[in-house]
């Protein structure tokens, strides 16, 4: 055991890559997962969710649209194919993923698009039209607020995020802690114990 966690910056776990294959929005993926990212056998069913129930940007979004959290580039990749003319900021800790993230940005056809980066090579003054998220709610709740305080603002004035979050894991208490920052937030959707969560200015 090595003690990896999927926000580990480097994971030392082996990698032992694998393909995923999911549908979203009448599309087929199949993507390179390993081993030492999040979710790395399957799509999660959070984010499985997420993309069923939030409204993925039409195709004249530009953006630029940001994943936070991007473990192998799930909602990276469908948010590329859904807004073609968008940039995508693929945002993640952990190496690995980073590099996974890429590869498949490749093989969807959107690596000119996609914007593979660490959190602190975002630029400062960047914007995001969108935020789409299935946060680490394992860094705690301390460390989920720290991040989502650090993001949110970076949202352009109209901007909008789409949270998913375990209604067991603190769905509900998380909503309203966002409100009570003074964001305006909708629960969009709640399927399979998943909170779907709109949250604008």
């Amino acid at each position: 055991m090595t003690g990896d966690h999927y926000f580990t910056a480097e994971p030392g776990t082996a990698a032992h890559p694998r393909e995923v294959e999911f549908s979203v929005a009448g599309r087929d993926y199949t993507l390179t997962s390993a081993g030492g990212v999040f979710s790395a056998t399957r799509l999660d069913p959070g984010t499985a969710v997420l993309l069923r129930k939030a409204e993925l940007p039409s195709d004249d979004v530009t953006g630029p649209l940001l994943d936070l959290g991007c473990g192998f580039g799930p909602i990276t990749c469908v948010l590329a194919t859904a807004a073609p003319s968008a940039t995508v900021w693929a945002v993640d800790v952990n190496e690995r993923a980073r590099a996974l993230t890429a590869a498949n940005a490749k093989r969807v056809g959107a690596a000119d698009r996609v914007r593979v980066a660490a959190p602190e090579d975002v630029p400062d003054d960047l914007s995001f039209a969108q935020l789409w998220s299935n946060p680490p709610i394992r860094i705690g709740k301390e460390g989920l607020h720290e991040l989502l305080l650090h993001w949110l603002p970076r949202l352009t004035p109209d901007g909008v995020a789409w949270l998913v979050i375990a209604r067991h894991l603190g769905g509900d208490s998380l909503h309203r802690w966002l409100t009570e920052q003074g964001w305006q937030v909708e629960r969009q959707a709640s399927q399979k114990g998943y909170r779907v969560l709109r949250v604008t200015r």
